[in-house]
């Protein structure tokens, strides 16, 4: 019987070659001193989204109030509709109405300025100036840098983004007085003189919340300030001219809402 050498040397040669680099390729220490070198590779702290939204439609039916009013009570309802170019950039615009109530809108703090003008000694009709904004259309781009989990009592996850908006605006504005009236018959012997509605353009900086219920639907928290200057509150004088000057008004709304995504969410083709 006759063995060929030759081969088994050849094989055995080449394994011992490959042996040094397979180890070499699995130590930590070559890929250490890469990341020492050129700084360690970007990972995302929250992998696997719950949601995607890039090229996906949202539109939001909210309802909310404007808190920061010490005058009148304003009740809003309208809809935010946003378009997502990526998972973090969108285009988005809010239109939200708010009723005139006349009389009804009045807040206590109003009612006791009147009265306690109304007892005091002066030789001037004193007005209470009162703003009511009716209408309002924001459009702003949108920002979300923030998508997160939250573990609720280890049963159930709970996705999350935080997002950032700024843009211009329009608002429709009633403006009024509120004046004592000694020959009304209701329970509040004050009444209020509507004047001329004035338009404004403000600045809105605003933030807000989507906690997602699933790959369509999200609950919406989303608070706005609506900044723009307008002449000073005119509170009547002896000589019957207004205060002149300017003040910056503030107009934070703050809503609540569902959010709808559409169209459905494509297929998931890598982790984000």
């Amino acid at each position: 019987m006759k063995f060929s050498i030759a081969p088994r040397l050849l094989v055995l040669s080449s394994l011992l070659w490959t042996a040094p680099a397979a180890a070499q390729t699995t130590e930590p220490g070559p890929e250490a001193l890469t990341h020492l070198r050129e700084g360690a590779p970007t990972k995302n702290v929250v992998q696997n989204r719950f949601i995607l939204k890039a090229t996906r439609f949202e539109l939001s039916p909210v309802a909310g109030a404007i808190p920061n009013n010490p005058m009148v009570r304003r009740v809003l309802a309208g809809a935010n509709f946003s378009y997502h170019f990526s998972e973090q950039f969108a285009a988005n615009a809010q239109f939200i109405y708010s009723p005139d109530l006349k009389e009804t809108d009045l807040k206590g703090l109003t009612n006791t300025l009147v009265y306690i003008a109304n007892g005091a000694e002066k030789e001037y009709d004193f007005q209470q100036p009162v703003d009511k904004m009716i209408l309002s259309g924001i459009f702003a781009a949108q920002w979300a840098p923030i998508y997160g989990k939250i573990n609720l009592l280890g049963e159930t996850i709970l996705n999350f983004d935080l997002y950032g908006v700024v843009g211009l605006g329009m608002l429709s504005i009633q403006k009024g007085y509120a004046r004592y009236d000694a020959a009304s018959e209701g329970p509040i012997p004050v009444k209020l003189e509507q004047a001329d509605r004035e338009a404004k353009f403000p600045l809105a900086l605003g933030t807000g919340l989507n906690f997602f219920v699933n790959q369509s639907v999200a609950v919406k928290l989303d608070a706005r300030s609506l900044l723009y200057f307008d002449s000073n509150p005119d509170y009547g004088s002896e000589s019957g001219e207004s205060e002149e000057g300017n003040r910056l008004y503030n107009n934070f709304i703050a809503t609540a809402g569902v959010g709808f995504y559409f169209p459905k969410m494509s297929p998931r083709l890598e982790n984000f």
